[in-house]
């Protein structure tokens, strides 16, 4: 395996290129929607969507055709247009308050937003919602500006509105600098603009506006200032984020100005903003001949990355291949200013708008985010298929050795080595989400959840001195039998039956997520991508029990690790400055940052990463049937403590080599940000990575790490499920039964968990919205805290009887479950608390009540 390893990394270096090149995929699908009923279209239209219909309304043009410097007249309108459906037709289904243009116009909930704008008469202070219900329009007022307002720009941050720059009056010779908020949530009697801190740049009009994760973002726009009797413009380029109770911050400048372009900016994936166009002012002369020259107008789609703090052309507006007929000025090939962009069903919409100067267009066009496929060759699958052979081969040697018992296919006959089971309890917990999430995690912060990891330096000595001799000397096949031998049947049937719904509800998600990375990543049929690791590991789990899980293990974990150490290595040789730079440059930016030294029990600060780790590795290495079970499959206890040591030691560099990587794609992907889809979520960036970048031979050695992780956190979780299954219940239920046929029983349910793990992973695909599913396994996992809290008390409290840790574990799920709804504290916590609750409530409730159950047995007694 290790020569292995060196060929593809030998091969991976010879391949690579100094720079990345920058992406020429397009991420967004454009298309024509039916053209607004006119003529010429409008400029400063208000747009939104109402109950899932696409509005548009107000706006002003010239209807002649003409412009201002011709002795045209500019008319505002007040119509009100419908388009149901991307292939309907539009409707006229109403007016506005007043005619109306160049406002801030905003979706919230099943309405559209109007506020302040201009006409003829001057600059507007009112503020609106305009909702479409059963063909008809209706309005209902909004407290007004605190003075007019027109050709600023807006986002919605929750149910809050912000404002920034505009004018007060038509002959302004400067900005108005504000930024400005309103509460629609707030009930209406409260309701009010609320001025906030200033934005410190220069004062601006027909800025592009844009918010991710509760924060404001301004960009551009143009700074007016008198010269002699002239007001002019400045076109800015610089942009600012502001983040509630905290103030504003200074970005990196845009690549040109993107003045008056489509606000808000398109929130693309989870960590960038898009712009489309925008006027750039780099036609000076409007009298100039337009015709056959470049309008000053845009086509680029910038996308900013909010982690990098980088900007890249991710796309053009690709008006040139859906105009049909390019000479003539309202089918014009230039990306639309002055027109608001709507989100409808995820896609971004833009409205008419000014494709030249004074010239309107009645097209609306929509772009649809898309995600290139991956590069995956046919020595990539070489690769992973060498990988499968050997899951296979393991798989035949072992269970042809394998004895047809409850003891082998449990515990491997107690004769694994102490090597093999550290390895094994290392790479059981170490799944694919791991994999994706911690090189995520250092790329999108820091390297402040390190501390978590590394805390089972701290636990193992606990759990080797005061657990392991307890579930040894009991001779426990299922560490739930302890609760049994301690407190009372009820109390191991409650943690039993905790253990399996959680890890069921898990085995669907471990095998659902990964699969579609791996689809996107290689390209293959997510289904093909559950059915076929499934198949594989159920297959393995059955014929060779847990010594197969563990000896695959083992291989996955050299995979594993060896993948992205040569990943690593890969990247840091891909940037001019290799290493040296990687470290300066991550250093310089506080990305290895491990300590957040505050007070705030709701955020990861030290004490709250320490205390919650101490207690989750406590919960993971005392309760987990998983983990426990590798306890019981050495030869001796000495043999047991040194496995438990060798998992500790060897997070240690696990966890750094995966951070170290996800600190490398940041400085990666801040020199190279073109390079990164800003479709994907965070979670994509090392599948992205992997897919798009590594060289034919080390992605599908990196792939393969990633199948590795995913199998073996299965097969453990199979194979763990099956021996509580039936140790804990079918034993329970047929105290009769032969061992032989509870061997059959465990290989039976092997096979139904791996389907049933399969059916969750298929119907989540499905179902196309995780977030119940997250929620779910969000509170189910909560559970670990009081399973912890059960075995502790039955350790350390000799005087806690049955009646006492049931009431302990009932008080902690529920007191939890309203801890996490109301957010008091960070989430490292919850483990914390529930053992807390769980031990504290058993204590109190066996004092009270006193028991008779058997007080816990000596650990080290002979």
């Amino acid at each position: 395996m290790k020569q292995f390893l060196v060929i593809v990394l030998m091969l991976g270096m010879l391949m690579k290129t100094t720079k990345a090149q920058e992406q020429s995929a397009s991420y967004l699908n454009w298309q024509l929607l039916p053209s607004l009923p006119d003529s010429f279209g409008f400029a400063g239209a208000f747009a939104g969507v109402s109950n899932n219909v696409l509005l548009v309304a107000g706006g002003a043009n010239f209807p002649d055709g003409g412009a201002p410097w011709t002795g045209s007249t500019k008319v505002w309108y007040d119509k009100v247009f419908a388009l149901d459906k991307p292939g309907g037709q539009w409707k006229e289904v109403g007016k506005l308050p007043m005619p109306l243009g160049y406002g801030v116009s905003l979706t919230w909930k099943d309405a559209m937003l109007c506020i302040g704008g201009s006409d003829a008469a001057g600059h507007h202070a009112e503020a609106f919602l305009v909702r479409y219900n059963n063909g008809k329009i209706s309005s209902e007022a909004l407290p007004s500006l605190p003075h007019t307002l027109a050709n600023g720009s807006g986002v919605m941050i929750g149910n809050t509105v912000y404002l920034a720059g505009g004018t007060e009056t038509p002959s302004s010779h400067e900005a108005s600098n504000i930024c400005w908020s309103l509460d629609l949530s707030a009930p209406k009697a409260q309701q009010k603009w609320v001025a906030q801190d200033v934005c410190p740049g220069p004062s601006r009009i027909l800025p592009v506006t844009g918010t991710l994760n509760g924060e404001l973002y301004v960009f551009s726009g143009a700074h007016l200032y008198k010269e002699g009797d002239q007001v002019k413009r400045k076109y800015l380029k610089d942009a600012w984020k502001f983040t509630p109770g905290k103030g504003w911050q200074q970005l990196a400048d845009l690549p040109e100005p993107t003045v008056a372009a489509p606000s808000p900016a398109f929130a693309s994936g989870q960590s960038h903003l898009l712009i489309a166009g925008g006027d750039h002012g780099k036609l000076a002369d409007k009298n100039a001949e337009l015709k056959d020259s470049h309008p000053g107008f845009s086509d680029i789609v910038w996308s900013y990355n909010i982690i990098t703090n980088t900007w890249a052309q991710a796309d053009t507006v690709l008006t040139s291949k859906l105009a049909t007929a390019a000479t003539d000025p309202n089918q014009s090939t230039w990306a639309p200013v002055t027109t608001p962009a709507v989100v409808w069903n995820g896609s971004l919409v833009l409205p008419s708008g000014e494709v030249r100067p004074a010239v309107r267009t009645p097209k609306v066009m929509m772009a649809t985010p898309v995600h290139p496929p991956g590069k995956f060759s046919w020595i990539d699958w070489g690769v992973v298929a060498i990988y499968f052979m050997l899951v296979i081969g393991i798989s035949i040697f072992v269970s042809r050795k394998m004895e047809s018992n409850t003891s082998d296919f449990f515990l491997g006959g107690g004769k694994i080595p102490w090597w093999a089971a550290g390895l094994s309890i290392f790479g059981s917990k170490l799944s694919a989400l791991t994999f994706i999430a911690i090189p995520a995690k250092a790329y999108a912060t820091d390297w402040v959840y390190l501390l978590n990891n590394l805390m089972i330096v701290a636990v193992a000595p606990i759990v080797v001195y005061f657990y392991l001799p307890y579930f040894r000397k009991l001779k426990l096949t299922s560490v739930y039998e302890y609760l049994q031998v301690r407190f009372s049947p009820a109390v191991k049937i409650t943690g039993s039956l905790t253990f399996i719904i959680f890890q069921i509800s898990r085995l669907g998600i471990v095998i659902y997520l990964p699969a579609l990375v791996l689809s996107a990543v290689t390209g293959i049929n997510i289904f093909v991508c559950i059915i076929g690791v499934s198949l594989i590991t159920t297959a393995y789990s059955v014929a060779g029990g847990i010594e197969a899980v563990v000896w695959t293990e083992v291989m996955q974990v050299g995979v594993l690790l060896g993948g992205a150490f040569c990943c690593l290595v890969f990247i840091a040789n891909s940037l001019d400055g290799g290493f040296a730079q990687l470290f300066t440059e991550a250093a310089d930016n506080n990305k290895f940052r491990m300590a957040i030294l505050e007070s705030d029990i709701t955020q990861p600060v030290l004490w709250v990463v320490l205390v919650g780790g101490f207690l989750t590795q406590l919960v993971t290495y005392s309760s987990d049937q998983v983990v426990v079970q590798r306890y019981l499959t050495t030869p001796s206890e000495k043999e047991a403590k040194k496995s438990i040591y060798t998992n500790a030691v060897l997070v240690i560099p696990a966890s750094l080599i995966f951070f170290m990587v996800g600190t490398a794609l940041w400085v990666y992907y801040r020199h190279n940000p073109g390079s990164l889809n800003p479709n994907g979520r965070v979670d994509d960036v090392f599948p992205w990575y992997i897919s798009q970048q590594l060289p034919t031979g080390l992605a599908g050695l990196v792939i393969a790490g990633l199948f590795a992780a995913t199998m073996s956190t299965i097969s453990s979780s199979m194979n763990s499920i099956a021996t509580v299954v039936t140790t804990d219940f079918y034993k329970h239920f047929k105290p009769t039964s032969t061992d032989k046929q509870q061997f059959k029983f465990a290989r039976y349910t092997t096979v139904a968990l791996g389907a049933l793990g399969c059916l969750i992973a298929i119907y989540m695909v499905f179902l196309n919205n995780t977030s119940i599913w997250d929620q779910y396994l969000k509170i189910i996992g909560l559970f670990g805290g009081c399973l912890a809290g059960m075995f502790l008390a039955g350790i350390f409290f000799p005087r806690i009887n049955s009646k006492g840790v049931l009431a302990g574990f009932v008080v902690s799920a529920i007191a939890l479950y309203f801890i996490q709804d109301a957010g008091v504290v960070n989430f490292f916590l919850y483990p914390a608390a529930a053992v807390l609750l769980c031990v504290v409530t058993a204590y109190v409730v066996s004092v009270i009540s006193p028991g008779k159950d058997a007080k816990p047995l000596r650990a080290h007694s002979k």
